[in-house]
């Protein structure tokens, strides 16, 4: 049998903060014969598993691009939906999250999601404030060009002139969100779509055909695996990175 990828990993090397493009739930399932949102639905049990995957391996922060923007855009059917899954996964995990100490966060506008997803979040993000575990961050509503606007409106409104780097990911919508580590896109898309745009500046990216039902434990390994091959250098040259251990 095939040594699974775990056995691989070194688990002083685990990247703290993952990112997610959790993409091809409707393509899975017209290859399965039935309607998109049926992916869906299949999708959010693998959520449940790569949270649980990601905690027990020690994972900062996982953040899971939910809903776009743009994704308001699809059939009416789909986008309610992905509204009453929301709801009903957030209701259903919301003790599982408090007994594993995992904290909810939201990146995105909330305010303009209907009244019961919203309220959902809201009591979760409430009720998990204090876990000091994995955070979990569901980009909901959400747009990076948006976000990088927000961030600019919010410097003119506060009659900003000296803008630097610190100052400016101050103003975007979740600053103490850190840069991720890695970013995954399942689906076999090359793109980043919106995501995290001022995030992402060095960030590792990894691509996998795999469809977003169909991503398990062993996917994410290999991600992380294949992560952990990589020097990072922001800048630099490989003579100058001496240690390439992740700061825990």
């Amino acid at each position: 049998m095939m040594e699974s990828a775990l056995a691989k990993i070194d688990k002083d090397r685990i990247p703290r903060h993952i990112a997610i493009i959790m993409d091809g739930n409707g393509r899975w399932a017209k290859q399965q014969g039935n309607k998109r949102t049926y992916g869906h639905e299949r999708g959010v049990e693998t959520v449940r598993t790569i949270l649980k995957a990601a905690n027990e391996l020690g994972v900062k922060t996982l953040t899971l691009y939910t809903f776009s923007e743009e994704n308001w855009k699809r059939p009416q059917e789909e986008v309610e939906t992905l509204m009453r899954l929301l709801v009903t996964a957030v209701d259903n995990e919301l003790e599982e999250l408090k007994s594993n100490n995992i904290r909810l966060e939201v990146l995105g506008n909330m305010a303009e999601l209907p009244k019961e997803p919203r309220e959902a979040l809201q009591m979760a993000i409430e009720e998990t404030a204090s876990n000091t575990g994995c955070q979990v961050v569901l980009a909901i509503n959400y747009s990076g060009r948006s976000e990088l606007i927000h961030a600019a409106k919010q410097l003119v409104k506060k009659g900003c002139t000296e803008i630097d780097d610190k100052l400016f990911a101050e103003n975007l919508y979740l600053p103490t969100l850190s840069d991720p580590d890695l970013l995954i896109r399942t689906g076999g898309e090359y793109r980043i779509s919106n995501f995290l745009l001022w995030q992402l500046a060095y960030t590792e990216l990894y691509f996998t055909p795999t469809f977003w039902p169909d991503f398990g434990k062993e996917e994410l390994f290999k991600a992380i695996l294949d992560f952990q091959q990589r020097e990072r250098r922001f800048g630099k040259t490989g003579e100058q990175v001496s240690d390439r251990k992740i700061e825990r």
